[in-house]
């Protein structure tokens, strides 16, 4: 199968053009421009090395969450313009399992961690058989730091971007029963998303395009700001 896999859920971005198990292109890239500013032209340019065309795909994936609401809206927006002008299936991936399925083989339990910003962090809690299947400890959330850590059972491995501003803690919690990924895989990776949405495609699991959504798991400030006002609304008329 011939997929076309892109992420924007962080601040780095990937995409990878894969031809079965092979890579014929994959770019990752971190900058101060934007998403919507950086998206196309890394598209562009991984379909130039690869020679390819949108229409040479079979098919989709992208990652829906969590992460950033602004990225993950960018890229699955695009995703989903590439799917409805080709007509081909498309794959959602969970970008906190793409984090953990990058150290196949690890026997232990695999924590991933993203910066949610506010005080909070996104995880869950893996464990993977020696045939790739899949164990959820913990479902993906959102949660204090503190307040997660306290609930994990160690060892673990734990990888992400949150260990940026979080590994001080991680170690003063758990000390040596927490083990840490190299810096350089605390991004995701774009043909590990690739292969995911593979899976999930050949299993009959593709997403309905006009049902592909990102998963927040948080709500935006605006949902909250709008949940305060109809209290504060309804609040008035009932007084």
């Amino acid at each position: 199968m011939k997929l076309l896999a892109v992420d924007t859920s962080t601040h780095t971005e990937g995409v990878a053009a894969l031809d079965g198990d092979t890579v014929r292109a994959a770019i990752h890239t971190t900058g101060p421009q934007t998403h919507a500013k950086r998206l196309m032209t890394a598209v562009d340019t991984a379909l130039k090395l690869a020679n390819m065309t949108l229409d040479d795909f079979d098919g989709f994936a992208v990652t829906t969450g969590p992460g950033s609401f602004t990225g993950l809206r960018i890229g699955i927006s695009a995703v989903k313009g590439f799917a409805v002008a080709t007509a081909k299936p498309v794959a959602g991936v969970s970008t906190l399992e793409a984090l953990a399925r990058q150290f196949p083989g690890f026997p232990g339990k695999i924590c991933p961690v993203l910066d949610a910003r506010k005080g909070q962090i996104y995880s869950a809690l893996y464990q993977f058989g020696e045939k790739g299947d899949r164990r959820v400890l913990k479902s993906p959330c959102v949660v204090d730091p503190e307040t997660w850590l306290q609930s994990v059972d160690p060892p673990c491995l734990f990888v992400g971007d949150g260990l940026l501003v979080y590994r001080d803690l991680v170690t003063e919690t758990l000390g040596d029963s927490a083990q840490f990924a190299p810096p350089c895989l605390n991004s995701l990776n774009a043909c590990v998303i690739g292969q995911m949405g593979m899976k999930e495609i050949t299993l009959g699991n593709a997403v309905d395009v006009n049902r592909l959504s990102p998963q927040y798991i948080r709500k935006s400030d605006a949902e909250i700001k709008l949940e305060k006002a109809q209290v504060g609304a309804s609040n008035r008329q009932s007084s």
